[in-house]
């Protein structure tokens, strides 16, 4: 931007009700701010630099499940928690054997109690959620390897 360009956007600034006015080109970047006064006051450009470079995070291998293994998902948004009240055993612990529609766990939403259930019968091979802890929809909270 040319000095007189900068100067022409100062008058025009001077003029509008704004306080504050930022400008950004190729060439650099102008702040224009009114002071007390009600005037404008010029702000040095500060130049363009290059982005910094971020290296790219390399890719988290998670161990897919065997063939016979399938994951229960979240269904809704809300807090998991893996028994029915405090001081209660948990629906289910690893290495458990269940059956299809037994309850897994319980996921609280706007205050109502959501089930949980098995979809196949199986073993629990993990427990992926976390007790007391938000979920999201569609996160995975456990692994069933299938009978």
């Amino acid at each position: 931007m040319q000095y007189k360009e900068v100067l022409e956007l100062m008058q025009r600034f001077d003029s509008l009700s704004m306080d504050v006015l930022v400008w950004e080109d190729a060439d650099g970047r102008l702040e224009l701010r009114k002071g007390a006064s009600g005037h404008a006051v010029s702000v040095p450009p500060v130049p363009n630099s290059a982005a910094p470079v971020v290296p790219e995070p390399e890719p988290v291998q998670t161990q897919a499940p065997a063939e016979d293994a399938r994951y229960v998902t979240a269904p809704l948004v809300g807090v998991f928690y893996l028994q029915a009240g405090p001081g209660r055993p948990p629906f289910v612990q690893v290495g458990d054997a269940v059956q299809k529609g037994q309850t897994l766990c319980i996921i609280e939403a706007m205050k109502m109690m959501n089930e949980i259930t098995a979809e196949i019968d199986g073993v629990i091979e993990e427990v992926l959620g976390e007790n007391g802890q938000m979920v999201e929809y569609g996160q995975n909270l456990f692994r069933i390897r299938a009978k």
